[in-house]
């Protein structure tokens, strides 16, 4: 089973809002998750995430690929491998 860490899409329309999950990448972007472990609030100027460090690495260390945008964040907030 490959693990993702990628963005579900909330909010209203044209005002997205994204939680930060765990997810098997056969399921949809807005479906099934396995852990929920932040937040990211792009509307917002400057833009606002809320991540939980601990449960990040955790996933890292146990082979859960970040996509490309949630990668970005990682860096921001200074989560690395």
């Amino acid at each position: 089973m490959a693990v993702k860490i990628r963005l579900k899409r909330m909010g209203q329309k044209k005002a997205p809002f994204y939680r930060i999950v765990v997810a098997d990448s056969r399921s949809p972007r807005d479906g099934r998750f396995i852990e929920e472990i932040g937040t990211y609030d792009p509307s917002a100027d400057p833009s606002v995430y809320n991540v939980n460090e601990e449960a990040a690495k955790k996933w890292l260390a146990n082979g859960a690929q970040p996509t490309e945008v949630v990668g970005k964040l990682f860096k921001i907030a200074g989560i690395e491998k």
